[in-house]
């Protein structure tokens, strides 16, 4: 099928073959190779289509972004103009990363912006989350080991996110299942003073760091909003309903199903702090206890020896010994006690020296209830 991207159509839909649409006469093609399948989504500043690019022999899908904004505000409308010229340009200055979608094309065609960029085949987390359930804590390290990377690489090229969110992780359907960031329209560029600079406030509130609130974004905002992201996937509640507005302080750990270790728990809580300069400054920081505390965690305890095992229909690993093998064993243990009081050659005894007696010594009184002891288990 072919969609027809005029919004004011009727009848959008129309047989894959045809060129223009059968209802209102509008061009199906965008730029002669975009075609419109359906539409998948829509927000206040347009509409986001599933498409497939006819310029390429395995015509590939792909998704295109249509600027169509619902409010008639003046400032709104500028403002959303700003944000989708800044997602094409954003998504431009970061080239191409294998967890950020491609900007394909970027046009205008019948006085209406579009946008055409790659397509991640994948369910967001929030989808996730709802078919199965709460995160497990080793799902949390794997999901902060693959975004913390992304936002690395962002910021380097100072470039703010500002929106994430669980809606804006796409874990791929294919069999690296790795996870994509999505949806630059609220992205910041950090260059020259802009971080100085105080704008709009731009995110989703219950994402959003204090700082961004004000209009005043900074790296540190998206790992706040990273680790809100995870609370979220923990818990299967809102940021919001997870942080003590009368204490100021966040007990996302009592709705937990699984307790987290401590390691994590550090983390998190470092990356949700308020007030910025308590929270971790750069996304190496986070990195750098994400990997110490890592190391910690899969260090393996140290095995006990393994006991040597008798092969099949060997004897027992004890045997009594026969009362002629415990005789010579006992008469070896009582030379060793009794060679160091033989007398030694030349050497001159005292005259007051008693004589050893003739009865058994204690030595040998000990050896015989020793003898006994062996032997008396043998005994009918």
């Amino acid at each position: 099928m072919s969609y027809c991207l005029n919004p004011h159509c009727p009848k959008p839909e129309n047989p894959y073959e045809v060129k223009f649409c059968r209802t209102c006469g509008s061009k199906l093609l965008l730029k002669e190779r975009y075609r419109a399948i359906k539409p998948i989504g829509q927000g206040g500043f347009g509409k986001t289509f599933l498409a497939v690019d006819e310029d390429k022999p395995s015509k590939p899908r792909c998704v295109i972004k249509q600027f169509y904004p619902q409010s008639q505000g003046a400032n709104s409308l500028a403002k959303a103009v700003e944000l989708f010229n800044q997602e094409a340009v954003q998504l431009d200055e970061l080239g191409k990363h294998p967890q950020i979608p491609e900007l394909l094309a970027y046009f205008t065609q019948e006085n209406r912006q579009y946008l055409v960029q790659e397509f991640i085949d994948g369910q967001n987390l929030a989808q996730e989350l709802a078919h199965k359930g709460a995160f497990s804590e080793t799902q949390i390290w794997q999901l902060l080991n693959d975004l913390l990377s992304v936002l690395q690489f962002c910021h380097a090229r100072h470039v703010i996110h500002r929106d994430i969110k669980p809606e804006n992780i796409i874990r791929e359907s294919d069999a690296q299942r790795k996870l994509v960031l999505v949806d630059f329209g609220a992205a910041k560029s950090a260059t020259g003073n802009a971080l100085n600079q105080t704008g709009t406030s731009i995110g989703s509130p219950e994402y959003v760091a204090p700082e961004q609130m004000r209009g005043r974004a900074i790296f540190a905002s998206d790992i706040y909003s990273l680790g809100a992201t995870c609370i979220n996937l923990l818990t299967v509640r809102s940021p919001f309903d997870s942080y003590d507005t009368n204490n100021g302080t966040w007990v996302w750990q009592q709705y937990l199903k699984t307790p987290v270790s401590n390691e994590l728990n550090r983390i998190l809580n470092k990356m949700l702090e308020s007030i910025p300069i308590r929270r971790y400054q750069t996304v190496e920081e986070v990195l750098k206890d994400l990997n110490k505390y890592s190391q910690v965690a899969s260090k393996p305890a140290i095995a006990p020896k393994p006991i040597p095992q008798s092969p099949p229909n060997s004897p027992p690993a004890f045997v009594s010994p026969s009362p002629s093998q415990l005789d010579r064993e006992l008469e070896e243990m009582k030379t060793q006690f009794m060679g160091n009081n033989k007398p030694q050659p030349n050497k001159i005894q005292p005259q007051n020296a008693t004589p050893q007696p003739s009865s058994k010594s204690k030595i040998d009184e000990e050896l015989e209830e020793l003898k006994a002891k062996y032997l008396g288990n043998n005994n009918p």
